[in-house]
């Protein structure tokens, strides 16, 4: 069993990392050029989604952290939901912002009505 104090911990680190990759620019702004190199693929989507980038980072957390699967399968949520709740603290209860998805409006292999 994980204790307390590690799991606070946990839901912190969770969400300090989560955080500064998504939102932040970073030093230098190395998290800002990351992001703008991902373009607009699933790489830019998990990149610009705090919920989504949050259970990436939690799921090395928790297999450290706990020391059995089961526990650790439970853990790897729990350390996401932690940092969501958070980061909806944080930001004042608003929604944390979603990945921008651009639609190819040239697109032909689209099928429109």
């Amino acid at each position: 069993m994980t204790p307390f104090y590690l799991l606070v911990l946990g839901i912190l680190a969770t969400w300090r990392v989560t955080h500064l990759i998504v939102v932040e620019s970073g030093p230098w702004d190395a998290f800002g050029r990351i992001r703008r190199a991902a373009g607009t693929g699933v790489l830019a989507e998990l990149l610009g989604c705090f919920y989504c980038f949050s259970l990436w980072v939690a799921a090395p957390l928790a297999y450290w952290l706990a020391s059995t699967w089961p526990h650790r399968f439970l853990l790897w949520p729990a350390l996401s939901a932690g940092a969501i709740l958070l980061e909806r603290l944080a930001s004042h209860g608003e929604p944390a912002p979603q990945p921008l998805i651009l639609e190819d409006q040239e697109d032909p292999n689209v099928l429109r009505s």
